[in-house]
């Protein structure tokens, strides 16, 4: 689902907006669920099969954090180094890392180590879920955030939603918990607030003519060369 497209200007965004101000006048953590949902929706809507990747990613990276951070507690109570947590650290990212370079490069590396060895090595073709670099740096940042005692919410619910908030989720910027967490926990986001709401539509309104009226004709030209 394009931010340009029909879909999702007239069903998805109001639908989420509306249904995210309409729970949260019941309750913050419905809002949050429902907006962590509609994001999920938004991401299986280019194909479905990776929901499940993205969402073992998340509950794995959630539970590496936890297990950071017990054993931080320890190591404080029974005056220790933290050696530990940080090993801990270590294997998340290679962890992290490892599932990034299996879906950006296992293709190349096969085919390659076949055409020059001729092992008769073959993979089937490796489909790169949308937004893999975006959502994997980001949880590293959190597990980083967390080895240094920065991260001080665990709510599984906000934590879904910082990895998956769908305006970033495919296209970035990488997120920092520290920085999104106290959003979430702000009483003030689950109110209409009129003036962001204007902002928010202005600044909505010049990034789609930029891409329509500009980037989209330029593309035509560029695609040839790039």
């Amino acid at each position: 689902m394009l931010f340009n497209s029909y879909i999702f200007i007239f069903g998805f965004l109001p639908v989420t907006l509306l249904g995210f101000f309409w729970l949260a006048r019941r309750s913050h953590a419905y809002a949050a669920a429902w907006l962590a949902l509609a994001s999920l929706f938004f991401y299986g809507y280019w194909n479905p099969a990776y929901i499940g990747l993205l969402l073992g990613s998340i509950v794995c990276n959630y539970a590496f954090g936890l297990w950071m951070a017990k054993a931080q507690l320890r190591a404080q109570s029974q005056l220790g180094s933290g050696g530990r947590k940080k090993h801990i650290l270590v294997f998340a990212i290679a962890a992290n890392l490892s599932l990034l370079a299996y879906y950006k490069y296992a293709n190349f590396f096969v085919s390659n180590v076949d055409a020059v060895l001729g092992t008769g090595w073959n993979v089937s073709n490796i489909i790169l879920p949308l937004g893999i670099s975006f959502f994997t740096f980001t949880q590293i940042a959190f597990l980083v955030d967390t080895y240094q005692g920065k991260v001080k919410e665990y709510n599984f619910i906000h934590y879904v939603l910082f990895v998956t908030y769908f305006p970033h989720l495919i296209a970035g910027p990488v997120l920092h918990h520290k920085e999104m967490m106290p959003q979430f926990a702000r009483p003030s986001t689950y109110r209409i607030n009129w003036e962001h709401v204007a902002t928010g539509l202005m600044l909505f309104t010049l990034g789609l003519c930029k891409k329509t009226l500009w980037a989209d004709p330029i593309a035509a030209y560029t695609d040839g060369i790039f």
